[in-house]
């Protein structure tokens, strides 16, 4: 009887042992959650781009990059031969700058990262692109550290990058531009795509300008963001030819054939009901031209 008393006893201990614990455990699994443990390591050799996801931090690679061919961008030639040039530096392993691609919406900012990456991994060069969300910035730091370690030498990718006057994410962006006291990766370059050239609203610069008593002061921080770029790449509205020849260059590419009278008709037309002229406006008259035909692009 004493024994099975003692196991009772014991039993009920563990119980009582297990209910003071479980909050701790929770405790602990809350901490975990907020602080996660280092991700691990992918297969870089897997795919040449990658996207970045937190909670819980991983790397997830993309087979089929949504991009165009170089020569296909029209328009913009000095930017993409020097973004290109850059590139091909840092990829074989020479000194490149962090680049900003700032200007009109539609002009092909995003298409010429991707399509500048493409061209280097269709030459040979083992550069890896990995898109970051402006929302998952304050994880960059974790980011860094993976990619650190590797063999890899990767280009950080955000686009339509862009600060509210109350958004702290400009802070963690600092990480990637300076690196702080450890310095950034030799193995990373970041290229941002934005429609403003300071990468927050005009009228939020000229309020703190105005209602500051040091107004140089009071803005300096938020401004010098752009300034941490080596690279300015400006992308301003095409002209009537400029657009044409976007889309007779689709046309080409894709062996769509129209005369050209009607082309420019039609694409006249169609930019009229646009609003305005750009890439990709060029583009979605072509693929409406393209699916009129019956063909897939």
């Amino acid at each position: 009887m004493r024994s099975i008393a003692k196991i009772t006893q014991k039993t009920a201990a563990r119980k009582v042992q297990g209910m003071i614990d479980d909050p701790m455990d929770r405790i602990a699994q809350a901490l975990e959650r907020m602080s996660p443990p280092p991700a691990d390591a992918p297969d870089f050799d897997r795919a040449s781009a990658f996207l970045w996801h937190v909670e819980p931090d991983h790397l997830v690679p993309v087979h089929n990059v949504n991009g165009v061919a170089l020569d296909l961008l029209i328009g913009i030639e000095r930017v993409r031969d020097t973004l290109h040039a850059n590139t091909l530096q840092f990829a074989n392993g020479f000194a490149a700058n962090n680049a900003l691609l700032w200007g009109s919406r539609g002009m092909g900012k995003s298409s010429l990262v991707k399509a500048v990456h493409g061209d280097i991994v269709a030459a040979g060069l083992p550069l890896k692109l990995v898109e970051v969300q402006r929302e998952d910035l304050p994880s960059i730091g974790r980011l860094l550290n993976l990619l650190r370690a590797s063999d890899h030498r990767f280009v950080l990718y955000c686009d339509d990058l862009s600060f509210s006057h109350d958004d702290q994410h400009y802070k963690s962006l600092k990480a990637v531009l300076d690196g702080g006291i450890e310095g950034r990766p030799e193995n990373v370059i970041f290229y941002a795509t934005s429609n403003r050239r300071h990468l927050m609203p005009r009228d939020m610069i000229e309020n703190e300008r105005g209602g500051a008593i040091n107004p140089s002061e009071a803005t300096e921080e938020k401004v010098s963001l752009s300034d941490r770029f080596g690279l300015w790449l400006g992308f301003h509205p095409c002209t009537q030819d400029e657009y044409l020849d976007m889309i007779r260059g689709y046309c080409a590419a894709h062996e769509v054939k129209i005369d050209d009278d009607t082309l420019h008709a039609e694409a006249i037309e169609w930019q009229q009901t646009r609003g305005g002229r750009s890439g990709r406006v060029a583009w979605q008259y072509f693929t409406d031209l393209a699916g009129r035909q019956g063909l897939s692009v």
